[in-house]
């Protein structure tokens, strides 16, 4: 059984997405970053970057989300375009666009919108023009496709939709009305069954809510007091 490492940020959330998708059998470990959790020594052993999502599958352990859907994706055979060179490219391509652009700046859009200690409008404004970019490149995309590659859903678009969904608090509660054409393929995976259960994965455990001094310097360690 595959043992699923995450909270509900939205790259585990993703991953759930696929999980619940397939109906492979997992085994849900919640990892509590604002605990701390992340860089206790058993879990450092599975990802020595101290992020979720990880999982492991019997001798396989697998970090970072993209590389998850790609190896879920590939060992069931599912969730795939058709072969090809063509379609394997631009699947490649977008799973990488979400990994090293819609993913991090997003991230930091929401670090500075949200979380750091003293507004930052310089870094403020950088990151959500950048979000807002890549955001609008997807539009584009999917603006006469109903889907990111080929002509079904994949883990292309799950990988989209994991960060998607956070549009309202990354950019803004008015932001879908510059973005319809993601809107329309983040609400149609939204009202997916698989969908709501990955979202609702994280409320069968305790995890913090709060973003007191000892969670920011957990999940934030240039934050925190030196010792």
């Amino acid at each position: 059984m595959i043992k699923f490492y995450f909270n509900g940020s939205p790259n585990p959330t993703k991953v759930a997405l696929f999980l619940e998708e397939t109906g492979l059998a997992y085994e849900a470990h919640a990892v509590d970053t604002r605990m701390g959790q992340q860089f206790e020594p058993a879990f450092l052993a599975i990802n020595p970057n101290g992020k979720v999502p990880a999982i492991v599958d019997g001798d396989a352990i697998v970090f970072d989300s993209n590389a998850i859907l790609l190896y879920l994706a590939e060992k069931t055979g599912q969730f795939l375009p058709a072969e090809g060179p063509v379609l394997r490219a631009e699947l490649l391509s977008w799973l990488m666009f979400v990994a090293t652009g819609v993913g991090p700046f997003s991230g930091q859009a929401v670090h500075f919108k949200h979380f750091a200690p003293e507004p930052v409008p310089y870094a403020h404004e950088r990151y959500q023009f950048e979000a807002r970019r890549h955001f609008t490149v997807l539009d584009g995309r999917l603006a006469d496709r109903r889907y990111m590659v080929g002509d079904a859903y994949s883990i292309v678009d799950m990988d989209v939709w994991g960060w998607a969904r956070m549009v309202p608090f990354i950019l803004g509660e008015d932001a879908w009305a510059s973005l319809p054409h993601l809107k329309r393929l983040h609400d149609e995976i939204d009202a997916r069954p698989a969908a709501g259960r990955a979202k609702t994965l994280k409320d069968r455990f305790a995890f913090k809510q709060t973003m007191d001094a000892e969670a920011r310097g957990h999940m934030f360690k240039h934050l925190k007091p030196a010792a």
